[in-house]
């Protein structure tokens, strides 16, 4: 089968291991567009739109003009974890996560799905670096298998089933304080927000931890204004 045409669309590291495993494979877009804050430019014709973690609601007239329309690669199991946070979700939930493409429709991820792929991660609750990428090459994996199926029309789409769906939302600052919060959830958010915004004890970032004896141990740390340190050499130079 023929690689079909293809427009990339995707402004994130996430976006960008899709985008990259894609090309490893012999898939090279006829653009790639990866500002969401910018005007969109003239588009050329392409078989087939891609979307994947982009930061920008895409219009009907451009989510509808491919011959084969637009499909997103979304970092979950859909129905599960919609929304804009679907990662650090599965993390914080402990839920058994993978990636879907999905052919766009007008709603926030809810067109139907035309693949699935589950990712299994080893050491849980997974740090947000290692599943972003662990995710991000399987969605551009599942994308190689499935172009030129999609493309010939042997895929048959499957409408999501609403009534098993769960929603993430927007991550605030806030959510990263981890002072009053039980051991496993702590250690939940410090791995989840390890890129932002960052598990915090009062103004004290926290890196790296574990759980021993049912207590949370701290064992690197960033204070305001240092770079990031043992937890241990941070007790020795406060006192």
């Amino acid at each position: 089968m023929s690689k079909p045409s293809f427009i990339f669309f995707g402004s994130s590291k996430f976006s960008r291991y899709v985008l990259d495993t894609l090309i490893d494979h012999g898939y090279e877009p006829v653009l790639n567009i990866t500002s969401a804050k910018t005007p969109l430019p003239a588009l050329p014709d392409a078989e087939v739109f891609i979307v994947a973690s982009f930061g920008k609601i895409l219009p009907a007239d451009i989510i509808y003009k491919p011959k084969y329309k637009t499909l997103n690669v979304h970092p979950s199991l859909l129905p599960k974890l919609r929304g804009p946070s679907p990662i650090q979700g599965a993390i914080l939930s402990g839920e058994e996560t993978g990636v879907t493409i999905m052919r766009m429709n007008e709603k926030m991820d809810e067109g139907p799905i035309v693949a699935v792929k589950k990712v299994k991660f080893e050491n849980l609750p997974e740090r947000y670096i290692e599943a972003e990428k662990a995710l991000g090459v399987a969605g551009g994996e599942l994308l190689t298998e499935i172009l030129p199926k999609w493309t010939a029309g042997e895929i048959e789409e499957i409408p999501q089933n609403d009534s098993e769906s769960t929603y993430t939302r927007m991550i605030r600052k806030e959510d990263a304080d981890i002072s009053k919060d039980p051991p496993e959830t702590a250690l939940k958010k410090i791995r989840a927000y390890e890129v932002w915004p960052r598990a915090r004890i009062g103004e004290l970032i926290v890196t790296e931890a574990h759980i021993e004896d049912g207590k949370l141990v701290l064992d690197k740390v960033i204070p305001p204004g240092k770079k990031e340190m043992i937890y241990a050499d941070y007790l020795r130079g406060r006192h």
